[in-house]
């Protein structure tokens, strides 16, 4: 068998999928190693929500385009449905619609628009708008459904690309090329270390210097009532202060301190509302962020019932039943969103530590590869 490759990626997460895709789009022989059997982590536990606005200024906020640009491209050509398109952030109070038009403002919400409370209503009904003060529509975003979407992305590259998947292959060593795991040696020209959570192993000493942690989070599906539609994704206040885009503007400030009186426990569980909607109608809902060292496997009842009161908050939504519960893990730590190293001419390194690896990923791997002579 011909192990020898023009690149080899280690991680089939969607960071590494993205490095996968790009190297075959551009002509080059690709093979990835993954330890799992079958995509379990971070890739498939998320939102499936492909977010530009409200992305930190500057390489989030441009990667983020790129990667939207690229998954409405590649995902009917893949056999990816996108389940729907577009955002609505309900500002609750005063402080947060402030935040809003300070946004409105900068080149980053070119094609947003800014409606009152009962305009947003007129548009999305689904909208709690009583006692709301405005929304931010914004049209860029998609969505599409994780736990299917990233088996069938790596499925079509092996069909459409000609990309070698090796499953269950733990990577032990990579040197200069050479990549080993305990079941095969590869050789390739380049290499892509693309751990995700897994910190301590092969890619621990380019990463060293970030001192990497990770958080966990804590995500619901809820079924609402039969023929409840929402059609576009949701945020509200607390994202405000959250999300990069938003929360360096002078007037956050003012809402993080009427959040931190009204909301301290949310703001500790580090809560900020994301809702979608799945094609069966489901809805995902999130989420928390506890940074460990080693996340414990252990939910927080608490926490879940915070999110869901937050839920009711901004959504028209009555009998809900929450039908699906889980844990994610996603790396964080560094002062940027995403840390590229090249421990040698041969190897790239490369962790999203913002949970934004399904909304940036593609972009970050064109510039990999657009860099690397």
């Amino acid at each position: 068998m011909d192990d020898r490759y023009d690149v080899v990626v280690v991680g089939a997460g969607i960071v590494g999928l993205a490095h996968a895709w790009t190297a075959a789009e551009r002509g080059l022989r690709v093979a990835v190693l993954e330890r799992d059997h079958r995509c379990v982590g971070a890739s498939i536990r998320n939102f499936g929500f492909v977010t530009v606005t409200g992305q930190p200024a500057g390489d989030t906020w441009r990667r983020a385009r790129t990667s939207r640009d690229i998954w409405a491209r590649l995902a009917p050509e893949a056999g990816i449905s996108i389940v729907h398109r577009g955002l609505w952030l309900l500002a609750q109070r005063p402080e947060a619609a402030a935040v809003l038009q300070a946004f409105m403002r900068t080149p980053m919400a070119e094609g947003n628009a800014l409606l009152a409370a009962d305009e947003a209503a007129a548009r999305a009904p689904a909208l709690r708008t009583t006692g709301a003060v405005a929304a931010m529509w914004s049209p860029h975003e998609l969505r599409v459904e994780s736990r299917t979407a990233i088996p069938r992305l790596a499925a079509w590259l092996a069909e459409r690309h000609g990309v070698v998947f090796h499953w269950g292959h733990t990577v032990l060593e990579v040197d200069a090329g050479r990549v080993r795991s305990a079941q095969r040696t590869l050789h390739a020209g380049r290499v892509v270390l693309c751990p995700g959570t897994e910190l301590t192993g092969v890619a621990a000493p380019a990463l060293a210097r970030h001192a990497l942690q990770l958080t966990r989070l804590q995500m619901l599906r809820v079924r609402p009532p039969p023929g409840w539609v929402l059609g576009h994704s949701v945020m509200a206040d607390l994202s405000l202060v959250r999300y990069g885009g938003y929360a360096a503007l002078p007037e956050a400030a003012a809402l993080l301190s009427r959040l931190q009186a009204e909301e301290a426990e949310s703001l500790a569980a580090g809560i900020h509302l994301i809702v979608v909607q799945s094609a069966d109608g489901t809805l995902v809902v999130g989420d928390s962020h506890h940074r460990f060292a080693t996340p414990e496997p252990f939910a927080d009842e608490r926490v879940d019932a915070l999110i869901l009161r937050h839920l009711h908050e901004v959504l028209r939504l009555e009998g809900a039943e929450v039908v699906e519960r889980w844990t994610g893990v996603y790396p964080t730590g560094a002062s940027v969103d995403c840390v590229i190293e090249a421990p040698d001419a041969a190897t790239r390194v490369v962790v999203v530590t913002s949970g934004t690896g399904a909304s940036t990923a593609f972009g970050i791997a064109q510039e990999v590869f657009d860099g690397w002579n």
